[in-house]
């Protein structure tokens, strides 16, 4: 199998699934570290003649991280591409066995039951916990409706407070967060890299989790680690 992925967590799972099929990856995909394959550009532009010319048996997309106008124009290219869709943690396990198995691994990766195990096994905290979970300043935006990384932490005992939003990452002025009053404000390094001195400075008072987004938005060989990552960093951030 010659396979590109257009989605860093996807790339990481077949780099630890299917060692070698992996001929082109994009910008962001950072692991594994030792990754040695052609980069394609990024997940909303990728470089599609560059692509093209890798000669993929199979593409591997999210209908979330990449446009459709790109998939189209691969497909019509004569390439195979594979469209996942993950929306909370159970389906992330579904698609995670559809990739492996489209990736031609007949023999379902350690990693993938380690992962289950770890989120099958995971205890809520009580009581449950508020939050909001910012994703971008400038504008702020926040963590809304139907989203991979809410399921994350509601699995973890932290609900956030956009959960019903009609947005899936709505724009909330910065003043309407703070009023929101959270029990503690989740900020991950990505795709904004919030930091110790750029992110909880915003929200005077308020306690601040600053978490993996590896952890909290990746779904591949990251969820066996999550539970535990992110509980540690919120359950620090409550006390």
């Amino acid at each position: 199998m010659r396979v590109v992925s257009l989605v860093p967590s996807l790339t990481e799972a077949i780099a630890a699934s299917a060692p070698g099929a992996l001929v082109g990856a994009t910008d962001w995909c950072t692991h594994p570290a030792d990754l040695d394959v052609a980069r394609i550009g990024g997940t909303k532009n990728p470089k599609l003649e560059r692509i093209v010319s890798l000669a993929p048996d199979l593409v591997i997309a999210n209908e979330e991280e990449n446009r459709a106008p790109d998939l189209a124009a691969l497909r019509e290219a004569g390439l195979e591409v594979l469209v996942t869709e993950v929306r909370d943690v159970p389906g992330a396990f579904r698609e995670l066995a559809r990739v492996v198995e489209a990736c031609g691994v007949s023999v379902r990766p350690s990693w993938l039951d380690e992962a289950e195990e770890a989120w099958s096994t995971q205890v809520l905290p009580a009581p449950r916990a508020t939050a909001v979970v910012p994703i971008w300043r400038r504008p702020w935006m926040v963590l809304g409706r139907d989203t991979f990384a809410g399921d994350v932490l509601a699995r973890l005992g932290v609900d956030h407070l956009y959960v019903d939003h009609e947005d899936r990452y709505p724009k909330v002025p910065l003043e309407e967060l703070r009023a929101a009053a959270p029990d503690v404000v989740v900020l991950p390094d990505e795709p904004y890299r919030f930091t110790p001195d750029d992110g909880p400075e915003a929200f005077p008072g308020l306690p601040c989790a600053l978490v993996s987004g590896r952890h909290l938005t990746w779904y591949g060989p990251s969820l066996a680690e999550a539970p535990r990552a992110l509980g540690e960093a919120l359950r620090a951030a409550l006390r």
